[in-house]
């Protein structure tokens, strides 16, 4: 049991890091930091902190983990390599789309159409994976789309949401369904630490082909972008993903998903305190919903938690 709950307080905290991006990168642009500015310095630098944590753990990782590792060297690792990047990229492209989307909307409204991800990897279960969605998981993305409209203000009148916004945020939120849907698939018979580096550097190289003029290295320090680039190299491509995988396998997926709703009241909250975001009752009415919906579907696990 006190495993299993040391497990779920990781979790909930990586969902936390998540929540803190939008407020970072918001406040990155009040700077006078642009798009491939912090999309370019988080990746730069959250490739290099992940590639470092592969090199020092294989360093000291003992002789039958070597071994391993000796053992999967000698199949196609360059193709698997190749996979395991190209499934990396897509977290590069939420990163663009997210932070573009942000550069138009409330940090607030941001995250919520980011979260969208809960109905359309349904979805996509059922047209790539044949996987019909229970009637939880139906109900639970009805909510979603209702819920949606309340959280994004559309009723309000002081709320503007631009259309260029939008479209962003829903398109991250698919890219991410799709980041989901392969990661999952691709490269789970490498060890975590070197998996994650690889897709961070195919995140690295498509952030490289969608901004071909990029700063280079020494721009991070002239600039005087390394500490937006690195709180969010750290918040978002080193914390998460290192404490998920560590706690995920204990949790279970289903519990996992319900602490993962910590993601969203902890970035309103971010963006309220920080950046002055107000919200309407309405819009706490719809937050409030949504988490609901991302629990509904897994809700019966729980009962489940002091037997596992």
């Amino acid at each position: 049991m006190k495993s299993k709950l040391r497990a779920s307080i990781f979790v909930f905290l990586g969902a936390c890091s998540f929540g803190v991006l939008s407020t970072i990168v918001k406040t990155a642009y009040a700077h006078g930091f642009t798009l491939s500015d912090v999309t370019g310095s988080q990746t730069i630098i959250g490739m290099c902190i992940l590639w470092l944590i592969y090199f020092v753990n294989k360093t000291f990782k003992n002789k039958s983990q070597t071994n391993n590792s000796k053992k999967l060297a000698l199949s196609n690792k360059l193709w698997l390599a190749c996979k395991v990047m190209f499934a990396g990229s897509f977290t590069g492209l939420v990163g663009v789309l997210y932070y573009k989307s942000v550069s138009y909307l409330p940090a607030s409204i941001a995250i919520i159409l980011l979260m969208q991800n809960v109905w359309m990897s349904f979805i996509i279960e059922k047209l790539f994976l044949r996987k019909r969605p229970s009637r939880r998981q139906l109900y639970a993305m009805i909510i979603v789309l209702i819920a949606s409209i309340l959280a994004a203000g559309v009723f309000e009148d002081r709320v503007y949401l631009d259309i260029r916004g939008i479209i962003y945020g829903l398109a991250s939120a698919l890219s991410y369904s799709i980041f989901m849907l392969t990661s999952a698939r691709i490269g789970n018979e490498l060890e975590h630490s070197y998996k994650s580096a690889l897709m961070i550097s195919g995140a690295c190289l498509l952030t490289f082909i969608i901004f071909p003029k990029l700063f280079i290295l020494s721009d991070l320090f002239s600039s005087g972008i390394l500490p937006w680039g690195l709180s969010l190299a750290i918040f978002g491509m080193v914390i998460p993903p290192f404490l998920y995988s560590k706690s995920i396998p204990k949790t279970g997926l289903s519990l996992a998903a319900i602490l993962g709703a910590a993601e969203l009241p902890v970035a309103v909250i971010a963006s309220s305190l920080v950046l002055s975001e107000r919200l309407s009752v309405l819009q706490i009415l719809g937050i409030i919903l949504i988490i609901f919906a991302i629990a509904l579907p897994n809700i019966n696990r729980l009962k489940y938690l002091d037997k596992q």
